[in-house]
């Protein structure tokens, strides 16, 4: 992978067509843990078929907004984790549970647990294929991690949360190598349970995250947040619960939202063996930043962080957007980094 100073990526999604998705319903429920297949506009003899072009889709409009790193814009996807979790083994989610979310005082859907979980088969290999024949440059693929999806699931039957989370490493760890092997540059693991569930991450999230990434052969990182933007409205934590305790993971880098919550930067100096995958557009808003508002953050972040350990992004996945805004916000984000690039050349 080529390098770039400063290049500018996405943390995974990007806004499906409306011709894809029914974005009411998208809109008017709780990110699924299970099934949502009543989401798709298009019926199921076709829905590959259009996938495949909203992918396409999304990598033209990353590109022509000028992002270095694309993705897939997790065309596919119902929800960032559910379409991986829910093609394992051992998951029943014709018959869910629930499990309190990390919006308090609410509960959430989630599959059930009734057997060991293991792989069965490829579920993105795919989705990279498609990926890297349309995108002309770097990509990038998300995958859930295992904190998270044993975090989202209701057990009943390891009855030990640290177990399941190893046996979902186990899965994750045979798709990343596959991922890697079909033309991937970057794998990222999203794992934002691991900041809503500090204690148990400190338990055992790094070693489920190691197990998930061993033997990988490209760039890998851990992404986590406070929640989607269009969810969680409210005035965000300036500091994460559970963030230095990634420097001992195995991810070559960790994505941080910092743009909506107002980060308290110096945060970053808790990974100094990590690059930093920094939010500097944030996702509560339509509007899209100026480049010299983007500019600011990233020479903000460069008092703690040297340029080329830097990676510009938005705080979050951009789901919940218009394309319009997403373009827009992508735009101007490229824009930005592309300023400070000129004063750092």
């Amino acid at each position: 992978m080529k390098s770039i100073l400063l290049p500018t990526t996405v943390v995974g999604s990007y806004p499906q067509p409306d011709w894809l998705i029914d974005r009411a319903k998208l809109t008017g429920s709780a990110p699924p843990r299970v099934r949502m297949k009543e989401i798709w506009r298009v019926a199921e003899p076709y829905l590959e078929q259009a996938q495949d072009d909203a992918t396409v889709l999304a990598v033209r409009e990353m590109e022509e907004a000028g992002i270095d790193i694309v993705s897939d814009g997790e065309a596919r996807r119902e929800s960032y984790s559910n379409r991986f979790a829910t093609a394992l083994s051992g998951v029943d989610i014709d018959n869910p549970g629930q499990v309190p979310s990390r919006t308090a005082g609410r509960m959430t859907v989630v599959p059930r647990i009734v057997g060991k979980v293991t792989r069965i088969r490829p579920v993105q290999v795919r989705d990279v294929e498609i990926l890297r024949r349309a995108a002309k440059g770097p990509i990038k693929i998300t995958v859930p991690g295992p904190f998270t999806m044993a975090m989202q699931a209701a057990d009943d039957y390891y009855n030990d949360p640290e177990a399941l989370a190893m046996d979902m490493a186990t899965a994750v760890n045979q798709e990343v190598r596959e991922l890697f092997a079909a033309g991937a540059d970057v794998v990222q693991l999203d794992e934002p349970w691991m900041e809503s569930r500090p204690e148990q991450a400190r338990a055992f999230a790094v070693k489920a995250i190691n197990r998930a990434l061993e033997g990988a052969t490209g760039t890998t990182a851990i992404h986590l947040c406070f929640g989607y933007a269009y969810i969680v409205r409210d005035a965000k934590p300036k500091g994460y619960h559970f963030l230095g305790e990634l420097n001992d993971s195995a991810a070559d880098q960790v994505s941080i939202e910092a743009a909506q919550p107002g980060l308290q930067i110096e945060a970053i100096k808790s990974l100094p063996d990590k690059k930093i995958i920094l939010g500097v557009v944030a996702l509560d808003t339509e509007a899209a930043e100026t480049p010299d508002v983007v500019a600011a953050r990233i020479r903000a972040a460069l008092k703690y962080i040297p340029a080329d350990k830097l990676i510009v992004a938005p705080d979050c996945g951009m789901k919940y957007l218009s394309r319009a805004n997403a373009f827009a916000k992508l735009k101007a984000m490229a824009e930005g980094a592309a300023i400070v690039r000129r004063e750092l050349s």
